[in-house]
């Protein structure tokens, strides 16, 4: 398997596992990749709350598309392949657990986009990061020219998609694309780390913070408002919040059950 799915303490860590083609994505990736998530999906509180991507090897996370079925697309199959990428970055994009993408090496192209669609980033001081497809003669087709902006800017964004030039894991944290870097043999141990925390948190917590951030991000503020007001007494129908609160009270560890 291209990609494999390994769940442990509440993590599922998919890894991308192509390391001779630097992890490129192919439509058997991509297929694959659909399959893992639909199956990530399906799976409950008491069994998942946190969710890793990673790329096998050290030389890539994803290193972007596979060249060589592009060269062979012709522009409906390049619409297919297209759309094929935008539903499964979407399917993690809108996963109710957080998901963190440990780029440990090249993320370019369709690999910039994949880390993208996680909720954020933390790479090794190794990873580069970038959108080159205008060196190809392409523009990126994974969600790139919608997502960077979002994150970086529009004028950081076009900067680097018009040069199609990748930058270090040093300039993308200082522009807000990454969170964090780490020395390349402490990033999984630091992704975990994280992991392991959001992991003790409230799970439908989590889930309703990931929906207000999305639902909010384009309101005016008055509508923004009143979603986030709404969201937030919703919780009082769980039972998180009378264990979380009532952990606090009494000065120990919430245990949370996800209800």
């Amino acid at each position: 398997m291209s990609v494999q799915l390994n769940v442990e303490n509440y993590i599922a860590l998919i890894t991308i596992n192509r390391p001779e083609s630097m992890n490129a994505l192919s439509s058997a990736v991509l297929e694959q990749l659909d399959q893992v998530l639909a199956e990530v999906k399906k799976m409950d509180y008491d069994k998942l709350r946190c969710l890793v991507v990673t790329g096998a090897g050290e030389k890539a996370f994803v290193a972007g598309a596979d060249i060589k079925e592009i060269h062979s697309l012709d522009q409906a199959r390049a619409f297919h392949f297209a759309e094929m990428g935008h539903k499964v970055f979407r399917t993690l994009e809108q996963m109710s657990v957080p998901t963190i993408a440990a780029v440990n090496g090249f993320a370019l192209g369709g690999g910039l986009e994949l880390a993208l669609s996680c909720d954020f980033i933390y790479a090794s001081e190794k990873a580069k990061l970038g959108l080159p497809e205008v060196s190809l003669g392409l523009i990126p087709g994974f969600g790139g020219t919608i997502r960077l902006q979002r994150v970086v800017g529009k004028a950081r964004a076009k900067e680097m998609i018009l040069s199609g030039t990748p930058i270090t894991a040093a300039e993308a944290l200082a522009c807000g694309l990454v969170n964090k870097v780490w020395p390349a043999d402490q990033l999984m141990k630091e992704v975990m780390n994280t992991a392991n925390t959001i992991v003790s948190r409230s799970p439908v917590a989590l889930a309703t913070a990931k929906l207000s951030l999305e639902e909010t991000e384009v309101k005016e503020l008055g509508a923004a408002i009143e979603i986030e007001a709404q969201k937030f007494s919703n919780l009082f129908r769980t039972q998180d919040v009378v264990e979380g609160t009532l952990a606090f009270i009494e000065k120990r560890k919430p245990v949370f059950k996800g209800n």
